[in-house]
């Protein structure tokens, strides 16, 4: 069956996003223009950073949109007289208001990281990792005024294995999209889609993450803390303090431990290396770790360099 061309006008900003704007332009769709977020002040130099979705359109040669707000009446006008038949959104950061979704014909298309209605806002991938979920997904919905409540299109579900975090899941799930995008615009255009309502009490939520959602709760299990660091990493990053000085936590796993306060280490092990600090129930086995101002080591190699035995302890703290 051949694919019929469409007039898209794709809108997105993060790393998620690329894999997608790629996945358009390689099934022969006419891209009018890429918006994304204006470019940001980053690094210690505070220099002007491009959005990666930028980047990666220029280097496509594609046309480049960066409002600060796709609200304002002059955008809106701009994209009226483009005519699209879609907009296709990843990872773009704005809300988009209803002059905008009611302008393209087969719909203001949406790629979300997880399985609708679960995980709606702007964490679902880190959100459902922190919750010890081990499956998630991608969901094509087609977008209303609210946060991602609009009806679903397509979904395919994933695997999360006790390897991934975030950052990983970012990857696979970014692919699983991009594929997912193309199909949905396929069978929209070919209208073999049926849009499917969510149901709303199934719905679960996923707010953005804050610095302190990193922060290691040494009084939860073992488990949860494990989910915690994964689900941060790599970023904000996972932290704990030690001797008043902030310790970016990069891997552990969970063990099962008996004795010791939350947050005392148990041992230093050779095979596997690592330390073993005491959670509320259980241990971490912290595998690798950063200390301030200094470069990722693995956790043995840190406390041999601090000269420390079992009896240690990272401070508790309260978010």
């Amino acid at each position: 069956m051949s694919r019929r061309s469409l007039r898209i006008v794709f809108l997105g900003t993060a790393d998620f996003a690329v894999p997608s704007l790629f996945a358009l332009v390689e099934a022969g769709h006419e891209m009018l223009a890429v918006v994304t977020q204006p470019d940001k002040p980053s690094g210690r130099g505070r220099l002007l950073t491009p959005p990666p979705v930028k980047t990666a359109a220029i280097a496509r040669g594609l046309p480049v949109l960066q409002p600060r707000r796709v609200r304002q009446e002059t955008f809106v006008t701009q994209m009226r007289d483009l005519r699209p038949d879609v907009l296709a959104l990843a990872a773009f950061g704005q809300i988009v208001p209803q002059a905008l979704l009611d302008l393209p014909p087969l719909g203001p298309i949406n790629v979300h990281g997880s399985l609708l209605p679960r995980y709606r806002g702007a964490a679902p991938i880190q959100r459902a990792i922190m919750a010890g979920e081990t499956e998630t997904g991608v969901t094509t919905m087609w977008m209303d005024a609210t946060l991602d409540t609009g009806d679903i299109l397509l979904a395919r579900s994933l695997p999360i294995l006790p390897e991934d975090n975030a950052g990983t899941m970012f990857e696979k799930l970014s692919e699983v999209g991009a594929d997912l995008l193309v199909e949905t615009l396929d069978g929209l255009a070919a209208g073999s889609i049926v849009r499917k309502p969510q149901d709303d009490s199934l719905a679960t939520f996923a707010p953005a993450l804050a610095t302190n959602d990193g922060l290691v709760r040494w009084t939860e299990t073992a488990a949860a803390a494990w989910n915690r660091i994964r689900g941060v990493t790599p970023r904000p990053g996972a932290f704990a303090t030690f001797q008043g000085r902030r310790i970016k936590i990069w891997a552990a796993e969970p063990i099962e431990s008996v004795g010791g306060a939350p947050g005392e280490m148990l041992r230093i092990d050779k095979r596997p290396p690592g330390i073993v600090v005491a959670c509320g129930d259980g241990a971490l086995r912290i595998t690798e770790l950063q200390p301030e101002s200094a470069k990722r080591m693995t956790a043995d190699s840190w406390a041999r360099g601090n000269r420390l035995a079992p009896g240690a302890r990272f401070e508790i703290l309260t978010p």
